[in-house]
């Protein structure tokens, strides 16, 4: 998954003068009506986005959709992806800021239904089995059926304390390390429920006692929060 944000021109003839700040990029102030016009858009570049993907450029289909999704909020990113039930699935999230779920949440509300070709989620799903995920990160294959978690439940507040080990921490440099906690829970449980339910987590670069797996990860988080059949 590659993440996608409206970037600014790299060209020095538009650049400004050097002692006046970056604009601020306007706000809808209505989230519904941004959506609407997001979509109705969507509908008119659907032709061409679909026959970008079609001819194996992703890159132009990304670029159609970059001013699209900055206009519905610019802090907003998107993805364009390999659907579950769908061929393609595009993806539009605000990375769980409270202040971006108005834009989110009118997004999806709007959304046409899935089809055999489309499907539209407000934030990063989790895959259908993570222990069959095989990253490449800083040089290294790792495999996320080798991830082990310690998991502890605070019943009163429904929130589990997580630390994350994988035997190939060891030999990753802290960017890579900390990628590699977060990477394997978002896959696992999806990026709402892993903000939602997950309060602390911690990196285990040595395997710590009482380790469960990612699939009995998700299975206690869901029943935690009362989701025990998963996402629809």
């Amino acid at each position: 998954m590659r993440w996608f944000r409206r970037s600014r021109s790299t060209d020095p003839r538009d650049a400004p003068d050097p002692r006046t700040p970056w604009p601020e990029q306007d706000v809808p102030a209505d989230p519904e009506a941004a959506a609407e016009a997001f979509w109705r858009r969507w509908r008119e570049l659907l032709p061409d986005i679909s026959a970008a993907l079609g001819e194996g450029e992703p890159q132009r289909a990304e670029t159609l959709l970059c001013e699209e999704v900055a206009r519905l909020h610019p802090d907003l990113q998107f993805s364009l992806d390999r659907g579950q039930r769908s061929i393609y699935a595009l993806v539009v999230s605000g990375q769980e800021d409270p202040a971006l779920r108005p834009y989110t949440d009118a997004w999806k509300a709007a959304a046409p239904p899935d089809d055999a070709i489309w499907e539209y989620h407000d934030s990063v799903p989790p895959v259908p089995d993570p222990t069959e995920v095989t990253v490449n990160l800083a040089g290294h294959r790792i495999a996320l059926a080798d991830v082990r978690v310690v998991a502890q439940v605070d019943e009163i507040e429904r929130v589990v304390d997580v630390a994350v080990h994988h035997p190939g921490l060891a030999e990753l440099e802290e960017p890579a390390r900390a990628a590699m906690t977060f990477l394997p829970l978002d896959a696992t449980l999806g990026e709402r429920l892993a903000a939602e339910r997950l309060r602390r987590v911690e990196t285990a670069v040595a395997e710590p006692d009482g380790t469960i797996g990612l699939l009995e990860l998700r299975d206690l988080v869901r029943e935690l929060a009362g989701d025990v059949g998963g996402p629809d």
